[in-house]
Formats: structure tokens, sequence, C-alpha cells
């Protein structure tokens, strides 16, 4: 339950986080501001519909391998517990370890890897719109 309040916590400030929000003494502590991807692409948002924001807590077993998959929205995502592997193919693998945050990749296909030996939790922002994918399998 305390990883759920945390959460529900995380997204709940994350549209103020600046560092000009935390200087003028707004009690918060910035996880990400940034304009691009982890992979250095433009962050773009879908104009299919109306905005939609999902929250979600992804769960990756030990050992455990997600699809290859590209996101078809901005995807803000934040390590609460332990560490994932991220293949992005041609472009390298980059590790994310607990407390890390980042903009995932959209048009680069990739897949996470749970290297450890424990649950990795995530949460993951979806910033998308009515009709727009989330996740879009890959091959």
């Amino acid at each position: 339950m305390r990883i759920i309040r945390s959460a529900i916590y995380t997204v709940a400030i994350l549209g103020a986080l600046t560092a000009q929000a935390a200087a003028d003494g707004y009690p918060a502590v910035p996880l990400l501001s940034t304009s691009k991807t982890v992979m250095d692409e433009e962050i773009a948002y879908p104009t299919t519909g109306p905005a939609k924001i999902s929250a979600m807590l992804v769960t990756i077993a030990p050992g455990e391998k997600t699809m290859v998959h590209q996101h078809g929205v901005p995807l803000f995502v934040y390590v609460l517990e332990g560490e994932v592997s991220v293949d992005y193919g041609k472009y390298g693998v980059k590790i994310f370890k607990k407390g890390q945050s980042f903009m995932e990749a959209m048009a680069i296909e990739h897949a996470g890897t749970n290297v450890t030996g424990s649950p990795v939790q995530l949460l993951a922002v979806y910033m998308g719109a009515e009709g727009a994918k989330d996740v879009i399998p890959r091959p």
C-alpha cells in the first residue's frame, strides 16, 4: 500500500515539478525535466483525440523480459524498486536503477529485462490521447 501511495503522490506532483518551484520553497523534489526521450527523440504528443493520462505500476519478475515494443505516446518512467536493463537494439543497452526516472523511447523498438534476483517495479505514466496506443508490440 505504501508503494501505491508513493506512486499516487508522484503522479500528483509531476505537473508542478520545476526548478523554480523548488527554489521558491514548494515542497517537491524534481524527478525529471526534459523535452527529449532517453534516446534523444523530441517528445511529441498524439493528437488523435482528447488528452488521456494513464498511470500504471509495472512489475517485472526476476529474469523476466518484456515483449519488444514501441510507444505511441510519451511515457514517463520512475523506477520504484530494483534494476531494469533496456535493450534499444543498434542504439545499445541502458540500465535504470531504483530512484531513477526517464522519458522512454517512442519510435525506437526496445525490450526491458529484470537482470536482478528481485522484482522490478516501475511507475509508468503514459501521456496520450483517446485512440492513441500506449504500447505497440513489435514482432
